[in-house]
C-alpha cells in the first residue's frame, strides 16, 4: 500500500510539474515578440539613453551635494532650522 500511495504522489507531482510548465509556455513570449520587445527598450534608442545618462548624473551630483551640507534637507527649503 505505500508503495502505490508513493507512486500515485509522484505521479501526482508530476503532473502538477507538467501542467506549470505548459501554463508556463503559453504565456511567454515567442521569438518574434521577444525582438520586439528588446527593439522597443529605452536603451536601444541612441538619445533617449543620452537623457538618461544626464538624468542620472544630474541625480548623483543632487545626493553628493546632499551628502557634503550639514543641514537636514528632510525639513524643507527653508535652510537650516531655528
Amino acid at each position: 500500500m505505500s508503495s502505490m500511495r508513493t507512486l500515485l504522489n509522484s505521479c501526482g507531482l508530476l503532473a502538477v510539474l507538467g501542467v506549470g510548465y505548459g501554463m508556463w509556455s503559453m504565456i511567454s513570449p515567442g521569438e518574434e515578440r521577444r525582438k520586439e520587445l528588446i527593439k522597443n527598450l529605452p536603451e536601444s534608442n541612441p538619445v533617449r539613453m543620452e537623457e538618461t545618462r544626464k538624468r542620472n548624473a544630474l541625480v548623483m551630483q543632487a545626493l553628493k551635494e546632499a551628502a557634503e551640507t550639514n543641514d537636514n534637507i528632510a525639513r524643507g527649503l527653508g535652510g537650516p532650522a531655528k
